[in-house]
């Protein structure tokens, strides 16, 4: 009775059908064996009902149960064929209903299987991945190493138009066209990551301005306050580079809240001359004064932000925001000190 739904398929649902097969089953030893285990066990009873809808899917030239039949052969299922062992040890009931292991009259043979096809946005892709590790951890050297090969190329013996591949980065390819590469993964979120830090930084700098106008009144302070910005990065860049670490977006994130420091201590300078200037001092006086007297207070905050960012220096994800925070605030507390009074008394002159 367990062999009987089996032969209830697609292919044979015609009444002449399925009397042909049961006439067929009836005469075959391996439908004979099975009658035999009536009283056997539920594992032995399942391990001839295979082999039962083997011969059954040899009979129909159909497929039944996960099992095929492919030319001259039947074959299992990939699903089933994860282990050729497990395969060849299967015991078969032979014709004098003793068993024996498939392995006594089969063998197992490596072939190509099918290969799977994807489409994206109505075109057809093929995925080529790889992992970048070693001395070069950052994907950014190997695809521009890749992209001076691909140059190299000539796109027209693969379909296209031109003779320069179409390459992509954050864009996707266009649905008509001939062939075209989009670098994805690791590198498309990075790219992305550095766009979007990039315009809330731009958005940052111009809501600073935007205060420090409204705070000393005029448009030209602000501009030598915010000038000490990039002064950070004289100490970023080539303290990642001598602490072989790759500027990464946690880098980035760092030299953008240092630049918050950096204001700060420009501001502390640039309000002492002005004040000094309100009490009659003389401009280049207040200047020199603003240097010496202002000092002390930017040493200290930039000795907390060294503390706090020498704790993080080791760690594997957020070395590149210790690295600048630590040596970024180092360079700028030593350069704006001298540059910041320097530029504030250039503009007051041509003012």
């Amino acid at each position: 009775r367990r062999a009987g739904p089996a032969f209830e398929t697609r292919e044979s649902r015609a009444p002449k059908d399925r009397h042909e097969v049961r006439k067929a089953l009836l005469q075959d030893p391996y439908y004979q064996a099975w009658s035999a285990l009536r009283r056997a066990t539920m594992e032995q009873r399942q391990q001839a009902g295979r082999w039962i809808a083997l011969r059954q899917a040899e009979i129909l030239s159909a497929k039944v149960d996960g099992l095929t039949k492919a030319g001259d052969r039947l074959e299992l299922d990939p699903a089933w064929r994860q282990s050729p062992e497990a395969v060849l040890a299967l015991p078969v009931r032979l014709t004098d209903g003793s068993l024996a292991p498939a392995a006594a009259f089969a063998r197992a043979f490596e072939t190509e299987g099918e290969r799977s096809l994807y489409r994206k946005n109505l075109r057809a892709v093929t995925y080529v991945t790889a992992d970048v590790a070693g001395a070069i951890e950052s994907p950014a050297y190997a695809l521009l190493e890749a992209q001076r090969r691909l140059a190299a190329l000539d796109a027209r013996e693969f379909g296209a138009t031109e003779a320069a591949l179409e390459i992509h980065h954050l864009s996707q390819p266009s649905v008509e066209g001939g062939p075209a590469l989009k670098w994805d993964g690791e590198w498309h979120i990075t790219l992305e990551v550095f766009r979007d830090l990039g315009v809330a930084f731009a958005a940052v700098l111009i809501l600073i301005y935007g205060l420090m106008v409204g705070w000393f009144g005029n448009y030209r302070t602000p501009l030598v306050v915010m000038a000490a910005i990039p002064f950070s990065l004289i100490g970023i860049l080539p303290a990642h580079a001598l602490m072989g670490a790759f500027f990464t977006a946690t880098s980035m994130i760092g030299f953008m809240a240092g630049a918050g420091i950096v204001v700060r201590n420009s501001i502390i300078l640039v309000d002492f001359i002005e004040l000094r200037r309100s009490q009659g001092l003389p401009l280049e006086q207040a200047v020199v004064e603003a240097g010496a007297v202002r000092f002390r207070p930017m040493l200290l905050t930039a000795l907390a932000v060294v503390i706090g960012a020498a704790v993080i220096l080791a760690d594997p994800i957020f070395q590149g925001l210790a690295i600048s925070l630590l040596f970024g605030e180092i360079a700028s507390l030593f350069i704006s000190r001298m540059a910041v009074p320097v530029l504030y008394l250039m503009a007051e002159r041509r003012a």
